[in-house]
């Protein structure tokens, strides 16, 4: 296959929408920059105790596609959601030139029972693919297994009939051990999952970024990660420094190795963003910053 030919992985950013104005002015800057760097798409997160969907998610991905031109996926949490939302949800994406859903069950709230339409992201994908063929329906995976799931064989088995409702291709959760969706990624095959899967990488760049991180995750922290988290604790630039260039390394690892995607959750930080842009936009058949820059000039 000649380089022409080559088909590059996909590079793709999460955001999230704000609580407050303030935060929202800030995000329009970063959604500005962010854009400037060509993503396959940018997907817009949605929490269950925050605002209602129309005017945190719907409005941030409008803004996306129809003010930045570039690709969008809505995020829809199903949990809290009935059939009939969901329909409107869908009719509003409609009018906004959006068709791409990563469906979700979305987080349990504690004392707060969810909808009884949706008990899966599966059910979720189905009702989207049975009332609206034409949106495009992605779906998130557990690498390290889901942390609900009783064992890895029943969550494959799990993932295997959300796939199948017609998920276009498959998200992952943040990792920091390669060697974990690698295996991942082979039990997928075994199973006949044939979305794409797109790796979700977390470059972390703060402690408390880190600790909330540990707390929080369950995902596994290699020897090597930790070592930067310990040798670093008190110097913050080193830490950020480290930080991202571990994730870097990753990118690098998991694009050598053929990977469908890399979809890289941001944290809203585009300067973070356009960092492992320029460090890896070759691997991804993109021009660098700068020269996209000169090119637009010429």
């Amino acid at each position: 296959m000649s380089a022409a030919q080559q088909k590059h992985a996909t590079l793709s950013f999460e955001i999230f929408p704000p609580n407050t104005q303030v935060g929202e002015e800030k995000l329009m800057g970063t959604l500005a920059e962010l854009g400037g760097l060509a993503p396959d798409f940018i997907s817009v997160t949605c929490s269950n105790n925050k605002r209602n969907i129309e005017e945190t998610t719907l409005k941030v991905a409008g803004y996306v596609k129809n003010r930045l031109g570039v690709a969008t996926i809505a995020h829809l949490p199903a949990a809290y959601l009935t059939r009939q939302q969901v329909t409107d949800i869908l009719k509003a994406l409609d009018q906004l030139g959006i068709h791409q859903i990563l469906a979700l069950r979305g987080d349990i709230i504690p004392d707060v029972p969810p909808k009884t339409d949706f008990h899966y992201a599966s059910d979720l994908v189905s009702f989207i693919r049975e009332t609206a063929p034409h949106f495009k329906v992605s779906g998130a995976c557990y690498p390290e297994v889901h942390p609900e799931s009783c064992d890895r064989v029943t969550d494959i088995k799990h993932l295997k009939h959300k796939a199948d409702q017609g998920c276009e291709h498959l998200i992952t959760q943040l990792f920091f051990d390669n060697e974990i969706f690698y295996r991942f990624q082979e039990n997928c095959q075994l199973a006949d999952i044939q979305a794409p899967i797109l790796a979700g990488i977390m470059p972390i760049i703060n402690r408390k970024q880190a600790l909330r991180l540990i707390k929080t995750s369950e995902a596994k922290l290699p020897r090597k990660f930790l070592a930067i988290l310990d040798k670093y604790e008190h110097d913050p630039v080193a830490l950020r420094d480290a930080g991202l260039a571990y994730a870097i390394d990753q990118i690098v690892d998991l694009v050598t190795q053929d990977v469908a995607g890399i979809h890289l959750y941001t944290m809203n930080n585009a300067t973070t963003a356009r960092h492992i842009y320029n460090a890896t936009s070759s691997l991804f058949g993109k021009p660098a910053q700068e020269n996209q820059q000169i090119l637009q000039l010429g």
